[in-house]
C-alpha cells in the first residue's frame, strides 16, 4: 500500500476556511457556554442578540441599496473637475466609494485622485452611506447626524484634495475632455438632492404631530422616497434587476449583522466592559476606542461596508455609561474605517487606474498616506465639535 502523500499546513488547514458569520455565530455560542449558560439560556441569549437591529438595518439597507444599483446604471458624465466635485454624493448615493470611483473615473482624466479622496470621504461622512449604517447598528437616531457629516466633510475632503495634488505626478498634464457642463450632468443626482433636502427639514422642523411627514422627513423614510425615484428614473426592463441585486446585497449583510450582533451581545454579557474600559470612558478616550478598534477591523476586512456592520453590534454595549454623545460615537467609527491597504479592494481599483504606472511603495505611500491624513484631520475636527457642544 502506498503511504499517504504528505500534505503542507495550508492543506490540512484549508478545510476551516469558514466564512465569517459562521466564525462569529461560533465563538458566540463558544463564549455563551464557557460563561456557565446552560443550553437554554446560550440560545436565548443568541436569539435575542441576532434579532436585536435586523428590522432596522433591513429598512435602511434594502432601499439604499436599491438606489445604488440604479446610480450605477446611470451615466455619470461630465469634465474632470465636475467628476471630483459629485464625488462624495454620487459615493454617498451608491453606498460605495468603489463604484462611484470606477463610474467617475472615465470622466476624471487628471482628477482620478481627488475622485478616488472624495468618493471616500463622501462614503463615510453622507447619508445614507456610512453615518446612517452606523447609527443603526449603534441604536442612534438623531437629526444632527446629516450636518454633523457636512460639517466633517469640508476639511476631510479638503485634506484629501490637497493631498492628491500633492502626489498627482507633474508631467500628468491635463487632458483633451471639455465636457460641458449641463443639465444631464446632475439628474442622476436628483434622488441625492431629495433625500438630503428630507433630511435638512427633518433635522430643523419638528414634525411630530403630523405622523407621515415625521416618517419621510427622517432618514428610513427619507431613504424609501429616495430609492423610489431613482427607481422610476430607470429603464423599465432593469428595475427588476436592481430590485434582485439589492435584495442579495442586503440578505448577505443582514447575516453577517445578525451574527456580529449576538456575537456582541454575548461578549457583553460575560465580560465587565465598563469596569474594563472605566478608565477610557471619557469623550477623548472613547473618540480613540472607537476610531482605533474601527481601524483593525477595516484593515481586517477591506471592505468598508463588511466593517461598519461587524464592529457596530460589537462596539455597540461600550456606549452605555460612556461620557460621549451617540453623534461622536458614530462618527469616530466612520473615521477609523479611512485606512487603506492591500487588504481593500478600493486600492487595487485605484492602484489599477490612477496609480498604474507608479511602483508599489509609492501606490501604498500614496493612497495609505492621504486616507491616514483625511482620518486624522476629520479626528481632530470631530474633537472641536464635541469639545464646541455641537457633537
Amino acid at each position: 500500500m502506498d503511504a499517504e502523500p504528505l500534505r503542507s499546513p495550508a492543506a490540512r488547514w484549508s478545510g476551516l476556511s469558514l466564512p465569517q458569520p459562521v466564525w462569529l455565530i461560533l465563538f458566540a455560542l463558544a463564549i455563551g457556554l464557557t460563561s456557565g449558560l446552560n443550553g437554554v439560556e446560550v440560545v436565548h441569549a443568541f436569539s435575542n442578540g441576532f434579532g436585536r437591529i435586523l428590522g432596522d438595518f433591513a429598512l435602511v439597507l434594502l432601499p439604499s441599496f436599491v438606489l445604488a444599483a440604479c446610480m450605477a446604471r446611470q451615466k455619470l458624465d461630465g469634465a474632470d473637475r465636475i467628476a471630483a466635485a459629485i464625488s462624495p454624493m454620487t459615493a454617498a448615493g451608491m453606498v460605495c466609494p468603489d463604484t462611484s470611483y470606477a463610474t467617475l473615473a472615465s470622466v476624471a482624466d487628471r482628477r482620478k485622485l481627488s475622485v478616488a479622496f472624495g468618493s471616500g470621504a463622501g462614503y463615510r461622512l453622507l447619508f445614507p452611506a456610512g453615518p446612517l449604517i452606523v447609527a443603526t447598528g449603534l441604536g442612534v437616531n438623531s437629526p444632527a447626524l446629516f450636518l454633523t457629516g457636512l460639517l466633517l466633510l469640508v476639511p476631510v475632503w479638503l485634506a484629501g484634495e490637497v493631498w492628491s495634488r500633492y502626489r498627482t505626478p507633474a508631467d500628468n498634464a491635463p487632458g483633451s475632455r471639455t465636457t460641458p457642463f449641463s443639465r444631464a450632468v446632475l439628474r442622476p443626482l436628483l434622488p441625492l438632492g431629495v433625500l438630503g433636502v428630507l433630511l435638512l427639514i427633518g433635522s430643523v422642523t419638528d414634525l411630530s404631530a403630523f405622523p407621515w411627514a415625521n416618517f419621510l422627513t427622517r432618514p428610513k423614510g427619507a431613504l424609501i422616497i429616495a430609492a423610489a425615484l431613482a427607481l422610476f428614473d430607470t429603464q423599465p426592463q432593469s428595475r427588476r434587476e436592481c430590485l434582485d441585486a439589492a435584495m442579495r446585497r442586503t440578505a448577505s449583510l443582514l447575516l453577517v449583522i445578525g451574527a456580529a450582533s449576538a456575537f456582541g451581545t454575548m461578549l457583553s454579557n460575560t465580560l465587565p466592559l465598563k469596569q474594563m474600559l472605566a478608565p477610557l470612558a471619557s469623550s477623548v478616550g472613547m473618540l480613540v476606542v472607537l476610531f482605533a478598534v474601527t481601524m483593525v477591523f477595516k484593515l481586517i476586512h477591506g471592505a468598508s461596508t463588511a466593517t461598519f456592520a461587524t464592529v457596530t453590534p460589537v462596539l455597540a454595549p461600550l456606549m452605555a455609561g460612556a461620557d460621549i454623545s451617540p453623534v461622536a460615537a458614530v462618527f469616530a467609527i466612520c473615521l477609523g474605517s479611512f485606512a487603506i491597504l492591500p487588504t481593500d479592494s478600493f486600492y487595487w481599483l485605484v492602484r489599477s487606474d490612477a496609480l498604474a504606472g507608479r511602483g508599489e511603495s509609492s501606490a501604498v505611500a500614496t493612497l495609505a498616506g492621504g486616507a491616514a491624513l483625511q482620518s486624522l484631520v476629520g479626528l481632530t475636527a470631530l474633537y472641536l465639535l464635541v469639545m464646541a457642544g455641537l457633537a
